[in-house]
C-alpha cells in the first residue's frame, strides 16, 4: 500500500510539472494572469507531492520492506536507523528521487517570494524549474522506480516491477545486501545532500536567464534577483566537494583526497563555470558589462550540472562514486542537448540586445582582471572537461577505454591554478577602468617583500623544490595582500568614526558583506592552497610487513606494531584492527588502530586508517594485508601528510567568507528596486 501510495505521489507530480510547463509557456506571451496563477499553483503543489512520495520511501527504508527492491538493495536489518534512512540517497533510483525532491523545494522557495517587479519574466521562470523537475521525476517513473516489488520468476530470478508480471511470485526476504560499506562513512552521509543542493540552486539563476532571454530582457534585475540563489548554490556545491575529499581521505585508503576521479570531476566543472561566474556578474552590475558572457556562463553551469548527475547516474565512466550501469544514459544525453541547443538558440536571437554598456578601455583594469580571471576559470574546465570524458571517446573510435590520470592534470591545470593565485594578489589593488602601473608598482611592495622574507625562510629551512617555492611565494603574495586590504579598510573606519579596532573590523565587513566575504573566501582559498601544495608536493611515504615488536620509520616518525585482533560485532562487521605507536624524537605521541572491516550481508570491505593529527601534519596508517595463520605478520603503509589539515582548515574559512557574503542586508532590497526602477527598458 506505502509503495503504490509513494508510486501514485510520483504519476501525480509528473502530471503537475507537464501542466505548470505548459500553463507557464501559454500565460506569457498571451497575457493571462489566470493561466500564470494556474501554473503558479501547479509548480507549489509539487512540493507537497513528492514530500509525500519521500515520506514513502523512508517509511520502507525505516520499517524492513524487503519486498522492495531498492529497499533490499540499500538496507539491512543490522543496519542503525540513520543509516537506514540516509539509504534515501545511497542508490540510483532513491538518489534521483531525493535530487527532484530538493528541486521541488527550491522551486517552490523561488516561487514563494514577492514576484511583483519580476512578473513579466515569472511564467518562464516556472516553465524552465518544471521542465527540469519533470524531466527527473519521468526518469525515476520510466526507468528508476524506487517503490517496484520484487517478483520471482519460475525459473529463480528475480524482477523489478510495481505490477506483477505474469508466472511470477511474490518475493519474500527476511533480510537485505545493505548499503555500500564506503558510503557508511559520515563524510558520505552529508556529501550527496550538500552537493544534489548545489546543483539544484544553480537551476535558479538559471531559469531567470532563460526568462530574460524570451521576456528580451536586457537588463541585470535577473542578475540582482537571483544572487543570493547563486551564492547559496556555489556555497553546497563547495561543501559536497570539500566533504568529498574528506571522505576520500577517510576511507578511500590511498593518502590523499582528491585523485581527479571522474565523478569527483563531474562535480568541480560546474563550480569552475560558477565560480567565473560569480565574479563576472560584479562586472555587469558594476559597470554594465560582459552580459553575453554571463548568460553563456550561467547556461555552461546549468549543463554541467545535468551532465556531472547524468556522469554519476548513466554508468559510462568508471569511478568509486558512481553508480552501476543504467539505461537512463540517453535519456539524459537527449536532455542535456536539447537545454543547451535551446539555450544557445535564445541566447543568439538575443545576442545584439546584450551590448555592453561599456567597453573595457586599459588592460589594468579591475575589469580586465575580472576577465582574465574568468578565461583562467574556463581553461582549467575545459582541461578538465576533456580528461572527463576522453574515456568515453577513445572508447567510440577505439573499442578501448582509455583513463586520463592525475599527472595530465596535475600538469595543465597547475598553471592556470597558479596563475589564478597570483590574480588574488594582483585583483583587488586595481581601480575600475584604468590604473598606472607606477602606482600598483607602489601597492605592491609591501605583498611582494613578504612574498620574499616567504622564500628565504623556506630555503633556510632546506626546501630547495621551485615549485613549491613559487606556489609559496604566490600565496604569500595574495595573503598579505588581502590582510592589507582588511587593515586599510580598519583602520580608515577605526580613525573616522572613532571607533575600537575590532568594532571598526566588524563594522566594515557589515556595511560591504560582499566585498569584505569575498576576501575571507580569498584567505580561506590560500590557507588550503599552502595544505594542497605541501601534502602533494612534500608527501612522505613507504610499506613493509612487520611482526608484533617490528618497526617502520618514515620521515621523522617512528612506527612500531603492538598487536593485531580480530574480533565480530552487533551490526554484521567482522573487524581485523592493528594496534600500533607512533613515536617521535624517542617520544610516544599516540597508539592509533588502522583497521580492515567486512561487512557479511553484503559481502564488501572497507579499509578505515588510523591518522595522527596536527597543526604541520598527518601519520596516517593503512592496514593493508595480514597473515590468518597465527605468525601476527601484517603489512602497513604509512603516509605523512604536511600541512594536510590546512586544507579543511582553509574550507572552514571559504565556508565563513561564503557566508558573510550572502548574509541578507536590510538596506539590500530598497537597492534592488531603486536600480530595478532605473534600468532602461531595453527589450522589444
Amino acid at each position: 500500500m506505502i509503495a503504490f501510495l509513494g508510486f501514485g505521489s510520483l504519476i501525480l507530480t509528473l502530471a503537475l510539472a507537464i501542466a505548470a510547463t505548459a500553463l507557464g509557456l501559454l500565460s506569457g506571451p498571451r497575457r493571462r494572469p489566470d493561466w500564470l496563477a494556474l501554473a503558479h499553483r501547479s509548480a507549489l503543489a509539487t512540493w507537497p507531492t513528492l514530500t509525500l512520495a519521500a515520506v514513502c520511501l523512508v517509511s520502507l527504508l525505516v520499517t524492513d520492506h524487503y519486498e522492495i527492491g531498492y529497499v533490499a538493495n540499500v538496507t539491512s536489518r543490522a543496519m542503525p536507523l540513520y543509516l537506514k534512512i540516509t539509504a534515501w540517497w545511497g542508490g540510483q533510483a532513491g538518489s534521483l528521487l531525493f535530487w527532484s525532491w530538493l528541486m521541488a523545494t527550491f522551486a517552490a522557495a523561488a516561487l514563494l517570494r514577492k514576484w511583483d517587479q519580476d512578473r513579466d519574466l515569472m511564467p518562464y521562470v516556472i516553465a524552465v524549474m518544471m521542465v527540469t523537475l519533470g524531466f527527473f521525476v519521468a526518469l525515476i517513473v520510466l526507468f528508476e522506480n524506487p517503490f517496484a516489488p520484487i517478483w520471482i520468476t519460475s525459473a529463480g530470478e528475480t524482477v523489478e516491477a510495481m505490477f506483477q508480471p505474469a508466472g511470477t511470485f511474490a518475493f519474500t526476504a527476511t533480510d537485505g545486501r545493505g548499503l555500500n560499506p564506503l558510503l557508511r562513512h559520515p563524510g558520505m552521509i552529508i556529501h550527496p545532500p550538500m552537493l544534489y543542493t548545489g546543483f539544484v540552486s544553480f537551476v535558479v539563476p538559471y531559469a531567470f536567464a532563460i526568462a530574460a532571454l524570451i521576456a528580451r530582457r536586457a537588463d541585470d534585475a535577473w542578475i540582482r534577483t537571483t544572487r543570493r540563489w547563486t551564492l547559496v548554490g556555489w556555497l553546497f556545491l563547495s561543501l559536497g566537494l570539500i566533504l568529498g575529499g574528506r571522505w576520500a581521505y577517510d576511507v578511500l585508503g590511498w593518502g590523499g583526497y582528491w585523485g581527479w576521479d571522474p565523478v569527483e570531476n563531474a562535480a568541480f566543472l560546474p563550480w569552475l563555470t560558477g565560480t567565473a561566474f560569480l565574479h563576472s556578474v560584479m562586472i555587469q552590475e558594476k559597470r554594465g558589462m560582459l552580459k553575453k558572457w554571463n548568460m553563456i556562463l550561467i547556461i555552461l553551469t546549468y549543463a554541467l550540472v545535468i551532465f556531472g548527475t547524468f556522469l554519476t547516474r548513466s554508468g559510462v565512466l568508471s569511478s568509486v562514486h558512481a553508480f552501476a550501469q543504467s539505461a537512463i544514459g540517453p535519456a539524459f544525453f537527449g536532455f542535456i542537448a536539447f537545454t543547451f541547443v535551446v539555450s544557445l538558440a535564445l541566447l543568439f536571437r538575443e545576442w545584439d540586445h546584450l551590448s555592453a554598456d561599456n567597453q573595457l578601455t586599459h588592460m589594468l583594469s579591475r575589469e580586465a582582471a575580472f576577465l582574465l580571471n574568468n578565461v583562467l576559470f574556463l581553461g582549467i574546465a575545459a582541461t578538465v572537461f576533456w580528461g572527463t570524458v576522453f574515456p568515453m571517446i577513445s572508447e567510440l573510435a577505439t573499442g578501448q577505454k582509455i583513463s586520463v590520470g592525475p599527472p595530465y592534470y596535475n600538469q595543465v591545470t597547475g598553471p592556470q591554478f597558479l596563475a589564478l593565485v597570483i590574480l588574488m594578489g594582483i585583483g583587488p589593488l586595481l581601480s575600475w577602468r584604468t590604473m598606472s602601473p607606477q602606482r600598483l608598482g607602489r601597492m605592491l611592495r609591501v605583498p611582494a617583500a613578504v612574498a620574499v622574507v616567504v622564500v628565504i625562510a623556506l630555503m633556510l629551512a632546506g626546501i630547495t623544490n621551485p615549485i613549491a617555492l613559487v606556489a609559496f611565494a604566490s600565496a604569500a603574495l595574495s595573503t598579505a595582500t588581502t590582510l592589507t586590504e582588511f587593515v586599510k579598510g580598519t583602520r580608515a573606519r577605526a580613525r573616522a568614526n572613532a571607533e575600537p579596532v575590532w568594532t571598526a573590523f566588524l563594522g566594515l565587513a557589515a556595511r560591504n558583506r560582499r566585498r569584505y566575504g569575498g576576501y575571507i573566501i580569498h584567505l580561506g582559498v590560500l590557507v588550503m592552497t599552502a595544505g594542497i601544495i605541501a601534502s602533494n608536493v612534500f608527501q612522505e611515504e613507504t610499506q613493509g610487513q612487520l611482526l608484533p615488536g617490528e618497526q617502520l620509520t618514515v620521515g621523522n616518525y617512528v612506527m612500531v606494531y603492538d598487536d593485531l585482533q580480530q574480533f565480530t560485532t552487533d551490526d554484521d562487521r567482522e573487524v581485523t584492527r592493528a594496534t600500533v605507536s607512533v613515536f617521535r624524537d624517542g617520544r610516544l605521541l599516540e597508539a592509533l588502530h588502522p583497521r580492515s572491516d567486512f561487512f557479511l550481508s553484503s559481502e564488501q570491505s572497507m579499509t578505515i586508517p588510523g591518522v595522527r593529527s596536527a597543526i604541520e601534519d598527518d601519520f596516517y596508517v593503512l592496514l593493508t594485508t595480514w597473515d590468518g595463520s597465527g605468525s601476527g605478520a601484517a603489512t602497513f603503509k604509512v603516509y605523512v601528510n604536511p600541512l594536510v589539515n590546512w586544507v579543511w582548515a582553509g574550507g572552514l574559512i571559504f565556508i565563513l567568507g561564503t557566508l558573510v557574503a550572502a548574509w541578507p542586508d536590510a538596506r539590500e532590497p530598497r537597492k534592488v528596486v531603486l536600480a530595478q526602477r532605473a534600468a532602461p527598458a531595453t527589450g522589444d
